[in-house]
């Protein structure tokens, strides 16, 4: 009898081993079928495993592993998935190494490269699947599929998730059999047992704020209990909510069996110090830290620790992940494989929004809408964590989400008063020269204004000894000396003014007796006031934070938030105040009207693009959280200059662009164009250059433009 030839799907590097194809479809839908179990889906992930990588059974795939011309082989996958009417399956087989396509439309041709075309498009030959490869019975279709097609496409991305993770380590456990493997962290029982003994010693506190602190801490706790859900934690500043939101997150998830702790923050700088909270207590073993300042490559991993760790961001499998917000709800409408791979781990798992009101407004529906199907429909727990608590309800419902809300802490709103640590000031309308009147005639003092422009204006203004002016114009290693500095003079006691844009406003640890805030939103206000009597050494009458006007006009940018933040303090309000802050946030949100989803995420989904459905590659291009219309100027100062002259020989790593970034000012087109023109600049690449005429940079203020006037915000 004629024996049929084993059919490869890959090769070791050093040609000793093989694995057939059948043994890499099997080994990925074991795989596939555990990760989308967790969201009642194990049947779907079995076929999407079995069916990935079918095309690799035609002799033209044979003859590329043998170093043949490449060969589409996940089209033959798509359209068997098809044809049995899986279509959420066929999106993510097409898409698993080039990304989700479009659906496109019928009238797409086989050149097209939508779902559409796909499924028109002709294959090689791979006949010989049917007799190694046995579907079991067609998955029957979840009832989220019934419901609108943001959620159908909500659905597809997980399962896209699930299958690139199960293909990848699949093909890694082969490839790699010798190298160090994933998992082997604490479990969550061993975690809550380690915060536990960690706030033992919490347990009597003797003095008032500790006792609040406590009382916040033990409801948290007891809150764990709790159904899964959607969950507001209001908390004053000072209130601990930082150990708080992981006590609860950790006793709900033991209550619960869930997998994984995401705790998500809008900026790095939060980032670094509450991991660092994290590490000290639950074991920097079982903590990663994920973000654009914390990247970790696995071939430049100098320890076994660290090897672990680089494979942690590509799936997210430790049990506490630390991420941004950009990182978190980008990964969502990304149809990369590189960001989907992770998004399965976020089913059946706590998922907590640190400072959950600096969600951009303009993106509330995408993001609001992600959270809402992450519950509804994939076993996830979210908390909304926050001083200062958006007002989000009637999104949720946008959503299906039509229960309440519950706060974990109701309590929380009576002890407002008790953890005042400020007074508020309205000053009206001060000149630059008013301004710097007062703040002379302060010892240690804060001002925040809008912009880098009144930043340095000011800054001129003022003494140079013990003052000091941060903004975005200085890079960043240069800002963090100069904070250090500041952070020693006010220990000290030394004379100490600073002139800064709001980027000092995003949890830096600093602490004025006097702080000046320009009249923003609410929310900014806010955490300004945050800088004043930080560590509550004085009473909150003599911690004054002044709200003024200044002589520029507002930026569009931040028209809103003032208008709603005047909106919401007319009468005298006090800023403080919980109903003052929903105040805040129902007039911003009565202001903006309808512009909560400007790249049109959800409307795109629902109803297509120009007959175009399921346009997962088009929403990925139109998504960003920060609008980057920047470029990147570095500054060859310090370790900047050596590694100037790196991303100049044009063999720069992903390390060295890495650290080039605490040496990078973003600028506008129109500054770096007119910067490039004047010769000051030196070209990279499109998107960057290195600065050239040093005397452009101050050591005081940063990088000089000329064109500020005439361009946009910038903190």
């Amino acid at each position: 009898m004629h024996q049929e030839k084993k059919m490869l799907a890959h090769i070791s590097e050093d040609g000793t081993r093989v694995q057939t194809v059948a043994d890499h479809l099997q080994g990925t839908a074991i795989l596939c079928g555990q990760f989308a179990a967790a969201f009642d889906a194990q049947q779907q992930g079995t076929w999407l495993g079995l069916l990935h990588d079918i095309g690799k059974y035609s002799t033209k795939f044979q003859k590329r592993l043998q170093g043949g011309e490449k060969v589409d082989h996940s089209t033959a996958g798509a359209q068997v998935a098809a044809r049995y009417g899986q279509i959420p399956l066929a999106f993510a087989i097409a898409g698993h190494h080039s990304g989700l396509p479009d659906g496109g439309g019928r009238s797409d041709t086989a050149q097209d490269a939508t779902m559409f075309g796909r499924l028109k498009k002709s294959v090689e030959p791979y006949t010989q699947w049917t007799n190694e490869i046995k579907l079991p019975s067609i998955p029957p279709q979840p009832e989220m599929m019934k419901e609108n097609r943001f959620t159908q496409a909500f659905y597809t991305r997980m399962l896209y998730s699930c299958l690139v993770d199960a293909d990848y380590l699949d093909t890694e456990r082969f490839m790699q059999p010798y190298k160090l493997s994933r998992g082997g962290y604490d479990g969550m029982e061993r975690l809550l047992g380690k915060l536990e003994k960690h706030i033992e010693k919490w347990a009597n506190p003797e003095n008032e704020m500790n006792k609040y602190r406590w009382e916040i801490l033990s409801e948290c706790l007891r809150c764990g209990e709790k159904t899964k859900g959607i969950y507001t934690l209001t908390v004053p500043t000072g209130g601990g909510k930082t150990v708080s939101s992981m006590a609860f997150a950790l006793r709900h998830a033991v209550a619960h069996g869930m997998k994984h702790i995401i705790y998500v923050i809008p900026y790095t700088s939060i980032i670094e110090q509450n991991a660092a909270v994290f590490k000290e207590i639950l074991g920097e073993d079982n903590v990663l830290e994920h973000h654009s300042g914390k990247l970790y490559e696995l071939e430049d991993a100098s320890s076994p620790a660290q090897y672990r760790l680089a494979m942690a961001t590509e799936n997210w499998d430790m049990p506490v992940i630390v991420t941004t917000a950009v990182q978190f709800f980008e990964s969502f409408y990304s149809n990369r494989s590189s960001k989907c791979r992770k998004l399965h781990s976020l089913a059946n798992s706590v998922i907590i929004f640190d400072e959950a009101q600096m969600l951009p407004t303009c993106h509330l529906q995408p993001c609001v809408g992600a959270i809402a199907e992450l519950v509804r429909h994939f076993g996830a727990t979210a908390v909304l964590c926050t001083a200062t608590q958006p007002v989000l309800g009637d999104i949720f419902k946008r959503f299906g989400w039509s229960e309440n809300i519950p706060e974990l802490c109701p309590g929380t709103q009576a002890l407002y008063e008790k953890f005042r640590r400020v007074s508020f000031r309205d000053a009206g309308g001060l000149s630059n020269e008013m301004l710097a009147g007062e703040l002379k005639n302060s010892r240690h003092v804060l001002c925040i204004v809008n912009s880098r422009r009144a930043a340095q204006e000011i800054y001129d203004m003022l003494p140079k000894e013990g003052s000091y002016h941060l903004s975005t114009l200085m890079y960043p290693a240069h800002r963090q000396r100069v904070l250090n500095e500041i952070r020693q003079r006010l220990k000290e006691g030394a004379v100490c003014r600073v002139l800064s844009t709001s980027l000092i406003e995003a949890g830096v640890d600093v602490d004025f007796p006097t702080v000046y805030r320009e009249m923003a939103g609410l929310d900014s206000i806010l955490q300004a006031a945050g800088r004043c009597n930080r560590e509550g050494r004085r009473s909150s009458a003599e911690s004054i934070v002044t709200i003024f006007k200044s002589e520029y006009k507002s930026h569009p940018l931040i028209g809103s938030n003032i208008g709603a933040a005047n909106e919401a303090l007319a009468g005298g309000a006090d800023p403080a105040l919980p109903e003052t802050i929903a105040k805040y946030f129902l007039s911003l949100r009565d202001i903006i009207g309808d512009g909560t989803d400007k790249a049109e995420v959800v409307k795109k989904f629902e109803r297509g693009i120009s007959g175009c459905m399921m346009p997962f590659d088009s929403v990925a291009q139109g998504f960003h959280m920060i609008d980057n219309n920047t470029k990147t100027v570095y500054i060859p100062l310090e370790e900047g200059a050596a590694i100037a002259e790196k991303l100049k020989s044009g063999f720069a790593t992903r390390e060295v662009y890495r650290k080039a970034g605490r040496y990078g000012v973003n600028v506008y087109d129109i500054q770096y164009r007119r910067l490039l023109d004047a010769g000051n600049i030196e070209p990279l690449d499109e998107n960057s250059a290195v600065l050239v005429n040093m005397e452009l940079y101050d050591k005081n203020t940063g990088l000089s433009l000329d064109c500020e006037q005439e361009t946009g915000f910038f903190i």
